[in-house]
């Protein structure tokens, strides 16, 4: 018989096949009398074995009753899953009680406030507090110890992971008695050791959010799952549906999906091992589709009283909560600004952290305190599917990638790194105030699983961006990160990294400002001039010159929609240069009717407002712009 903590194993052993000979009835019958000697006797029990989970620091108690003077206990704890570091104890029934973890906490702070090394410390309040204990004597990190009982009397076997250490897995113990017992175990589960969780969820439903799930625990066979949910906030509405479905979305259990009312409740109970069963938190059909759902929901592992709703929350991990994947970007260079696509190449690294217990595993299987993975397609095949895939939302064209890089530690803590250089789009750009724009560029990564999976965070302190980005017409401003969500059909995290840039002026005072303002002081110069046909000739060479300044610049931006302040610059300057060459060719008419008193008069006054006519001009453009 082999007795774990999730199941039961019941072995029949039919004994040694025995042939009865009929030609001699008296041989026959002594045969008949031996075998069933045999089958009286009670066979060796062997050495027991049991199984269970450490996790959430818990520690798995077993009872040894009855154990008697001089019996030699022989126990190993092995991990079978996880990067649990096993760690075995033998105590007297004192250790289940609050007093002796009071003592213990004691214990360890007075030996730590005098200890210089906790490493030294911890051992010996363990030999102070335990009749034994062990931590490596078993292969690798495994457990062993031999203990020989002192006197007659019930004990405590204590396994657990490693203290100071962030531990946990599946393990399994082998508990072994000299003298050998005919008949039953050694070991006896406490129920801290059972299966029995609860975890207790609230949430909404809304028109746009029609429904959640969530990821169940492994199942074990004869694991029994309990559900309840119920409406709250005093909404009449009926209490969501619910399904539950196995790994391949196909359904085992229902509730409210018929004859809806204001809570339901299901069970069920798995007959082999199962993992990844989902279950479905809907709107009811018959809830109004406009009105928010609000509702509480208790799932149960082994624990009946969830269908009455009045279980508390504890115990077992039931539901497997979304992943938290740390995003950053380290934005290294900005390769090009290309204004007329809307879009720039950046390289830069974008890194993700997260942790998944499925992930986790014990140094000494590898004899390394990580594991290396040079490529996402080694990860996967090495550690399964399961891990934060992504896709770049504003991405154009292929991304190059440099090195990918995914490494793994003991807690099941795993990063990725990828170096790369792309082309993304930067559909929000506006150029009304070109070229004192600030533009607002972006880089949007958007998971591949929904948020019930996996979902995003800031990954603080990691994001920056270089000194030297290479790009001489831009400057950052200032840049942040965001994360939301998107939906289609389900609701997916996205991580963005946003940056808003300015240009540098130097190339457009010095190319653009300063020459047509000399343009425009040249032409005021000319006022000077008593020679009305020389004004008009200059006048229309600056005309010229501002429109070839106008064909420049609209090289560099998509043909806009509407105008920019350069374009008002421009504007301004034909208008009034063109107006300028009109009026130079008024004056010389009005000198060639004899009439040049008159001219010089009209222009004694021009002069003076010539130059307040671009600042007019300049007003009225970007007044009336749209």
């Amino acid at each position: 018989m082999r007795r774990t903590d999730r199941h039961t194993e019941i072995h029949f052993n039919p004994g040694p096949c025995i042939h009865f000979p009929m030609a001699d009835p008296g041989r026959a019958l002594a045969y008949l009398f031996m075998a069933l000697a045999l089958l009286t006797v009670p066979a060796s029990a062997g050495p027991q074995v049991l199984a269970g989970t450490i996790e959430n620091d818990a520690v798995a108690v077993y009872s040894l009753p009855g154990l008697e003077a001089g019996e030699t206990l022989t126990v190993a704890m092995n991990r079978t899953s996880g990067n649990l570091d096993p760690f075995l104890a033998i105590g007297g029934p004192e250790v289940l009680e609050e007093e002796f973890r009071e003592r213990y906490d004691r214990t360890v702070e007075t030996a730590l406030a005098h200890a210089t090394d906790p490493l030294v410390a911890i051992p010996a309040i363990a030999d102070d507090l335990f009749y034994a204990w062990d931590d490596d004597s078993g292969t690798g990190y495994a457990a062993a110890l031999t203990w020989t009982v002192p006197e007659s009397g019930d004990y405590v076997l204590l396994a657990a992971g490693t203290p100071m250490e962030d531990t946990s897995g599946d393990y399994e113990v082998t508990l072994d008695v000299t003298p050998p017992r005919r008949e039953g175990g050694v070991a006896v589960p406490d129920r801290l050791t059972g299966r029995v969780g609860v975890a207790e969820v609230t949430g909404t439903l809304t028109a746009n959010r029609t429904s959640t799930f969530f990821t169940l625990a492994d199942l074990f066979p004869g694991d029994t799952v309990y559900a309840y949910i119920e409406t709250t906030g005093g909404d009449l509405a009926p209490a969501p549906a619910l399904v539950l479905a196995d790994y391949g979305d196909k359904p085992v259990r229902s509730a409210n999906l018929l004859a809806p009312a204001k809570n339901a409740s299901l069970q069920y109970t798995a007959d082999s091992e199962t993992r990844g069963s989902r279950l479905t938190v809907s709107r009811n059909p018959a809830a109004d589709p406009a009105a928010e759902s609000s509702y509480r929901l208790l799932v149960g592992l082994n624990e009946p009283a969830v269908l009455a709703g009045t279980a508390g929350p504890g115990g077992r991990t039931v539901i497997l909560p979304p992943i938290v994947v740390k995003a950053a970007v380290e934005l290294d260079q900005i390769t090009d600004v290309d204004q007329k696509s809307e879009n720039y190449g950046v390289v830069a690294n974008l890194m993700f952290t997260w942790k998944d217990p499925a992930l986790a595993f014990s140094p000494d299987t590898c004899h390394c305190p990580y594991k290396i993975y040079r490529s996402v397609e080694d990860f996967v095949k090495a550690e399964g599917t399961r891990w934060p895939e992504f896709s770049i939302n504003n991405q154009q064209g292929n991304r190059w990638t440099q090195n990918r890089l995914v490494q793994v530690f003991p807690d099941g803590t795993a990063t990725y790194f990828e170096r790369f250089w792309v082309t993304l789009q930067a559909p929000e750009f506006d150029f009304r105030a070109f070229p004192f724009d600030t533009q607002h560029f972006f880089l949007r990564v958007d998971a591949l699983y929904p948020e019930e999976y996996f979902v995003y965070a800031d990954w603080e302190g990691r994001t920056v961006v270089g000194t030297q980005l290479g790009e001489e017409e831009w400057y950052i401003t200032r840049y942040w990160t965001n994360v939301t969500s998107t939906r289609i059909e389900n609701t997916f995290s996205r991580f963005s990294f946003d940056f808003e840039a300015q240009r540098h002026l130097t190339y457009y005072i010095f190319r653009i400002f300063a020459p047509v303002l000399i343009l425009i002081l040249l032409a005021w110069v000319t006022f000077l001039l008593r020679d009305y046909g020389k004004r008009a000739d200059v006048a229309s060479a600056n005309l010229l010159l501002f429109i070839a300044f106008n064909f420049t610049i609209a090289g560099d931006l998509p043909r806009l929609g509407y105008r920019t302040f350069l374009d008002s610059v421009m504007i301004t300057t034909f208008i009034v240069s063109g107006l300028v060459v009109i009026y130079n060719l008024y004056l010389k008419w009005l000198a060639t009717l004899e009439q040049k008193e008159t001219a010089e008069k009209i222009d004694r006054v021009m002069v003076w407002f010539y130059p307040f006519a671009y600042l007019i001009g300049l007003v009225v453009m970007i007044w009336i712009a749209p």
